[in-house]
């Protein structure tokens, strides 16, 4: 029975360095789950950049806007367009979380053809902005992350400029600019 009484063998101590955060084991390595845990967060938005410009005229309206695609300090591409042809006389661009923005320009679409197909002619600009202010109110408890201006021509030949919030309040103004570099 000289098993029972005998004892472990000591267990050395590793020397422990002091920090601003309390003692540290010189030999630890923290995976951020013993003594400093890392915080982490989820958000479905990506704000992917970008800046739209849109200026009316008599008889005409135009639509701009940059190509860069960025995510935080990195650019993803020069190359991509966010503006998108709603109807032969209506141009939206769209600022902000990509995916949203070609999740809204497909609802558009589908939402023209449908209404092209019933009433058999294309859709009049302050009828396609009033569909992306009702678009965009639909969604207005999970809002679509993209900063809209619309431009386009009327029935009567004048141009018109549409100016979004997230949740689809609009104006008819005679220019605007969303996204980065917008000036509130």
């Amino acid at each position: 029975m000289d098993f029972l009484n005998r004892q472990a063998p000591p267990i050395p101590q590793l020397p422990l360095i002091h920090s601003s955060e309390g003692p540290v084991c010189n030999n630890s390595i923290d995976h951020g789950v013993t003594e400093n845990p890392y915080e982490h967060r989820f958000s479905p938005y990506d704000f992917n950049g970008g800046t739209t410009i849109a200026i009316s005229g008599p008889d005409f309206a135009i639509v701009a806007a940059d190509t860069r695609l960025s995510s935080g300090y990195e650019i993803l591409s020069r190359d991509v367009s966010k503006l998108h042809e709603v109807t032969s006389k209506c141009v939206l661009g769209s600022a902000g979380c990509k995916t949203d923005v070609d999740q809204l320009r497909s609802v558009l679409d589908i939402k023209g053809k449908v209404y092209q197909h019933n009433h058999r002619k294309p859709m009049s600009t302050p009828s396609v902005a009033q569909m992306l202010s009702n678009t965009l109110y639909q969604r207005r408890m999970f809002p679509y992350y993209a900063f809209n201006v619309m431009g386009g021509v009327d029935e009567e030949g004048k141009g018109a400029v549409y100016s979004y919030d997230a949740v689809g309040s609009f104006e008819r103004t005679p220019y605007s600019a969303t996204g980065s570099g917008q000036a509130y």
